[in-house]
């Protein structure tokens, strides 16, 4: 959990806002560390938390969890976490050798034209039911990451009405919060073909159902040492008289156990 993006996002695990769609998105960068904060942050504020963890095992989001301080293995054994190992699944899926003893959520690797249903039945179920013995906040749904459905063969359309019925279920009905993450290759102006370009129209067509965007992007001047990259955050609120768009850009730097952010052209690297 990074203590300055909870004051740039004016948020806290004890006071945060619910009800809340969260997209993520990088471009020429990488995101991920954005992924850990809010699984993080969402453990220690006592949610239960789903993770549908598509292009990690669970091992590689242990081990940074925790450098963050946040046991995932403890969160599991409470009841409190969620977590599909998309790769184990797809594995047994793939493979017909491997015992299919896990669960149905990836069935649409076995005929992606039917759709994302049975992955939306497996994130229904998980924020449904009870956490075991202890009471947990609201739920959460953390995705990790969206558009690598794209390229297992599923139509835009589904993947957009995945997200729709995900949003419905857990933001509305259960007043609880969605965090998604999407890649973008290519730059921002360039012509888009192949899997970008599904990425991109993914990236639109969830740009209007989220609340709060955090985009990450390379530096426009190339490497620095000092400063990894920018994020763009957007916040979207409806009011009776429209949607009211406010942006900050930010710069920020990956540590070992956090990040640190800052408003451009004040790190130290460049005073």
């Amino acid at each position: 959990m990074f203590t300055e993006l909870n004051s740039i996002l004016n948020t806290t695990p004890d006071s945060f806002t619910q009800g809340e769609f969260i997209l993520v998105s990088d471009r020429q960068s990488d995101a991920s560390f954005l992924i850990h904060h809010f699984l993080s942050f969402y453990l220690r504020a006592r949610c239960r938390v789903c993770f549908l963890g598509l292009v990690q095992s669970f091992s590689h989001y242990s081990a940074v969890s925790q450098r963050l301080g946040v046991s995932l293995a403890q969160a599991k054994e409470k009841g409190q976490l969620i977590f599909l190992e998309g790769l184990k699944e797809s594995l047994s899926i793939l493979n017909p050798q491997e015992a299919n003893t896990g669960s149905q959520a990836m069935d649409f690797l076995r005929d992606p034209a039917v759709g994302l249903r049975s992955l939306y039945e497996f994130v229904r179920s998980s924020v449904s039911s009870s956490g075991g013995a202890e009471e947990w906040g609201p739920s959460v749904l953390l995705v990790d990451d969206l558009s690598v459905l794209l390229s297992l063969g599923v139509k835009i359309g589904a993947v957009l009405d995945f997200s729709h019925y995900c949003r419905a279920t857990v933001c509305s009905q259960q007043q609880g919060n969605v965090v998604m993450l999407v890649r973008c290759d290519g730059e921002e102006d360039e012509e888009d073909d192949g899997d970008d370009e599904g990425s991109e129209r993914l990236l639109k067509g969830l740009s209007h159902q989220c609340s709060l965007t955090l985009q990450v992007q390379g530096l426009p001047t190339g490497y620095c040492r000092d400063i990894h990259g920018q994020v763009e955050v957007c916040w979207r609120r409806r009011q009776a008289d429209g949607q009211h768009t406010q942006k900050k850009l930010f710069q920020y730097k990956v540590h070992d156990k956090g990040a640190s952010f800052f408003a451009r052209g004040t790190s130290s690297a460049v005073l």
